[in-house]
């Protein structure tokens, strides 16, 4: 039942980064699969209810990913570089699509709004925890690690817009440049202590 589950979601996040949100439908998800409407209704009983629970699948997957790197063996500062270079659209992030497909589609669907915004939440937390670990251990200065996660997640999100939405007008290694300037920024610290 759980990996039956599992494959439908893997199915309808394939389908909506290929269709979009609004053009996917039930069909969709099941054709994929080679099962019937009914068994995905079985498990999701409306459209909506399945693109909240695919979009929370994959974004899932990668808060775990994020959680890894921040939970390394090694400086905060570091962990946080790590975390911002992947989550840059230009990293190895996969959900870009999905989430500025989420993005449009919860300004109208309240399920995936509330979904998205705790995911979203999740993230921002995250990162400032290590942010107050770094502060805490004497790495860098920060009075306020929730404001530097939103801002630092604001700037990757807009990124991400314009290299997913525009296709890609910044050059990967101009948008490396940006995220590490930022970060450096944030936290008191010039560029060169990031890679040091």
């Amino acid at each position: 039942m759980a990996e039956r589950r599992e494959e439908l979601l893997r199915a309808a996040v394939e389908q909506i980064e290929v269709r979009g949100v609004a053009a996917v439908r039930i069909a969709d998800v099941a054709s994929v699969l080679g099962v019937s409407n009914a068994l995905v209704l079985y498990h999701f009983s409306t459209k909506e209810k399945l693109v909240a629970a695919a979009f929370a699948y994959a974004a899932e997957a990668d808060l775990a990913q994020l959680r890894k790197l921040l939970t390394r063996r090694t400086s905060a500062v570091r962990r946080l570089r790590a975390a911002v270079r992947w989550y840059a659209p230009t990293g190895q992030a996969k959900g870009w699509r999905l989430w500025i497909e989420g993005w449009a589609a919860s300004l109208r669907d309240p399920m995936l709004r509330n979904v998205a915004g705790d995911l979203d939440q999740q993230w921002k937390a995250e990162l400032a925890e290590v942010i107050e670990e770094g502060a805490a251990a004497g790495e860098f200065h920060c009075d306020d690690p929730m404001s530097v996660a939103w801002r630092l997640t604001a700037l990757l999100d807009g990124l991400a817009v314009q290299m997913i939405s525009y296709g890609g007008p910044l050059s990967r290694a101009t948008m490396l440049q940006w995220t590490d300037e930022a970060l450096a920024r944030e936290l008191g610290l010039e560029h060169a202590a990031l890679t040091a």
